[in-house]
């Protein structure tokens, strides 16, 4: 089964990069599905997103790999030094409203990469999309994936109930949202101080 996913698709003639000062952050392709799975493969990380199963292996990042280009989520894998580190992305579930999502591999974590890497990602959401409205959630016992939305500008909405699938169960999330009007004037107060 393995033999299948390194045919090249669509996906990789045309990738669409985004950079930052320390990460470029660019469409997954089927040569990274041992990397994804590699860092992904860590209960930490499962328990803190609500899609991520664990064990993660090949299979299932070949699997997500290949449904990005049948769906409407867009997602970059965040390279450090040209190493995978992560993933970074915006999904749109059924009730349609986009939200951001991100994870990084452990040994990744505590080095603002994560901001950096979602930052970017929104840059991108209100740049080459119509929508004005970005949610995203953390999971109340995850206060360093809260830190990353507040920096980004999200706003605080509320505690809401997730099904984790790792947990086999739900668990409460804090919830944030982030309109196109915060975001215009996060970066106009960021340009202006790069200026001065």
């Amino acid at each position: 089964m393995l033999q299948d996913i390194t045919t090249p698709t669509l996906r990789e003639a045309r990738p669409c990069v985004l950079e930052t000062p320390r990460l470029t952050l660019r469409p997954p392709l089927l040569s990274d599905i041992s990397a994804i799975a590699r860092l992904a493969n860590d209960r930490r990380i499962a328990e803190n997103t609500r899609r991520l199963p664990h064990p993660y292996s090949e299979v299932d990042a070949a699997r997500f790999v290949r449904a990005l280009e049948h769906s409407g989520e867009t997602a970059f894998v965040i390279e450090h030094l040209d190493a995978p580190i992560g993933m970074v992305g915006i999904n749109r579930p059924a009730n349609g409203r986009a939200e951001l999502g991100y994870w990084l591999g452990v040994d990744h974590w505590g080095r603002g990469f994560g901001t950096e890497a979602a930052r970017a990602a929104i840059d991108d959401f209100f740049e080459t999309s119509e929508e004005n409205v970005l949610i995203g959630h953390a999971r109340v016992s995850n206060p360093a994936s809260r830190n990353i939305l507040e920096k980004c500008g999200f706003q605080w909405t509320g505690v809401e109930l997730h099904r984790f699938e790792v947990l086999g169960s739900s668990a409460p999330v804090d919830a944030f949202r982030l309109t196109r009007g915060v975001w215009a004037s996060l970066k106009a107060w960021a340009n202006a101080g790069r200026r001065s």
